[in-house]
């Protein structure tokens, strides 16, 4: 898939991240909604950073880790811990469920919200 429609597909994610966030999670169901679509934002986000670092020349982005690493050597995130924080949440949502845990990451969506939203912004510009 080429980088443009890559990054029209996270900018959709984005914004239904945004929505969801917006409705109030007073239930289990609207907060794990929640975290699903942070999870699908997270996964099309380091994968549109792959693309793009292709598009460069740049291969060497084939986990997650590694396309955040490049990205940051790029300048198209400015806070690498924040990015591999939400590597972290993604990962400890998608390998395992605690519902400790999934609040955790529930309470600290808002922030990657923005996170992700300053990325789509950055692409936008290339």
């Amino acid at each position: 898939m080429d980088s443009q429609r890559l990054l029209k597909d996270l900018d959709r994610a984005v914004g239904q991240l945004e929505c969801a966030l917006a409705m109030d999670a007073d239930n289990d169901v609207i907060k794990a909604g929640c975290i699903q679509y942070f999870e699908f934002c997270f996964e099309l986000a380091w994968k549109t950073i792959k693309r793009y670092a292709e598009d460069e020349g740049q291969n060497e982005c084939n986990s997650p880790k590694a396309a955040l690493k490049q990205a940051f050597s790029n300048g198209w995130i400015d806070n690498e811990d924040a990015w591999l924080d939400m590597l972290s949440a993604r990962n400890r949502m998608s390998h395992t469920y605690n519902a400790k845990s999934a609040l955790a990451v529930f309470d600290g969506l808002s922030c990657h919200l923005n996170v992700l939203k300053t990325l789509v912004a950055e692409l936008k510009t290339r």
